[in-house]
């Protein structure tokens, strides 16, 4: 006990919960804007370099609202157009059947 103690009586780290979100699984990722789903498919699910700790989601977009094309900081994860990619927790993300939306970004309408 104490700071003398033999490295094995150090207490385990906790195992990373299981995260049950299927690649290629459609999905709908929360949004801060309000009355624009941001809808796409699952790419990835696991750690990653750029955050000490955790698991991550990489997703892929169906429009180009995302922040990069599958890679961090050099790392590649996944690939999708630049701007379809990004990475959230899981638990900011609803697996589920979420058709492709069209989103229309024409000032035509306004």
């Amino acid at each position: 006990m104490g700071r003398f103690a033999p490295p094995s009586d150090a207490p385990e780290p906790a195992p990373a919960p299981k995260i049950d979100i299927p690649i290629g699984a459609r999905c709908e990722v929360e949004s801060t804007e309000e009355g624009l789903p941001k809808r796409g498919t699952v790419r990835f699910v696991g750690p990653t370099k750029f955050a000490k700790a955790g698991v991550w989601v990489g997703v892929e977009y169906d429009e180009p609202v995302g922040r990069n094309d599958g890679s961090v900081q050099g790392e590649r994860y996944f690939t999708c157009r630049p701007n379809y990619g990004v990475f959230v927790r899981p638990d900011r993300l609803k697996v589920g059947d979420f058709p492709p939306e069209e989103i229309n970004f024409d000032d035509e309408e306004m």
